[in-house]
């Protein structure tokens, strides 16, 4: 069993590395989950505390969340007060909604969130926490009705959710832009990044301070609408940005 399931699992990686958008990423893995009652998927990148609601939508990578759900969940600001949220920001290993109840059984607003869920089909969900070699935090959630997974299977989620959510990554696009403008700063910013510089070895380089390169890349990554450096530098290379 084991072997069938190892060959399971790279052929499905395989299938990923086909995969064109985040969208077909998404589809594929439901593929793969349905069998533990898995309906939804909801994977991406935790902003800043009290970022606004477009850069919460920023840092979605993968959508597969009830629109209606979604829409209720970033115009409320429900995202700094979910208890999923909270626990991927400070957890090292996955965990099921149900093992958070008593942790917020208090919190009036949480178990507000987590009823609301439930009235969209969002019963029960397990949710793996993610770190991209950045350092950023992403929390990756499977979610349904009736979810059913075994403690041999978990494993093997965490290992398909992580490249997974490494495929989907490079694969966005900047929303409805077809060109971007940077200016000349944060280009060459971008493009000493892009050859593995620090902030330091770039300010050393541009004469200016951390500071200043810090700014410029924030800028750059708002203009191109990316949730992270790496995905600004891949976004720029996309558009022939830099080189």
């Amino acid at each position: 069993m084991a072997g069938r399931s190892l060959s399971e699992t790279i052929a499905f990686i395989q299938k990923l590395d086909q995969a064109r958008n985040p969208e077909e990423v998404c589809t594929l893995l439901l593929t793969i989950t349905r069998r533990f009652g898995v309906e939804r998927i909801l994977a991406g990148l935790i902003p800043a505390p009290g970022a606004d609601r477009q850069t919460q939508l920023s840092h979605v990578v993968m959508n597969a969340w009830p629109e209606e759900w979604a829409r209720r969940y970033f115009s409320h600001g429900y995202l700094f007060r979910d208890p999923t949220i909270e626990q991927v920001q400070c957890a090292t290993t996955s965990f099921l909604w149900s093992e958070l109840e008593p942790k917020y059984r208090s919190d009036s607003a949480a178990r507000r969130i987590m009823a609301e869920a439930g009235e969209f089909k969002l019963r029960e969900g397990y949710t793996i926490p993610l770190v991209t070699l950045e350092g950023e935090v992403a929390g990756f959630s499977l979610a349904g009705e009736c979810l059913e997974i075994a403690p041999e299977e978990k494993p093997m989620l965490s290992l398909v959710a992580t490249y997974a959510l490494g495929r989907a990554l490079p694969l966005r696009q900047s929303p409805k832009r077809r060109v971007t403008s940077l200016s000349p700063r944060e280009r060459q910013a971008l493009q000493w990044a892009a050859e593995g510089l620090s902030d330091g070895d770039i300010s050393d380089k541009m004469g200016i301070s951390e500071h200043g390169v810090d700014k410029h890349m924030r800028s750059a990554r708002s203009k191109l609408g990316a949730a992270s450096r790496t995905h600004a530098v891949a976004e720029a290379l996309r558009q022939s940005l830099i080189l």
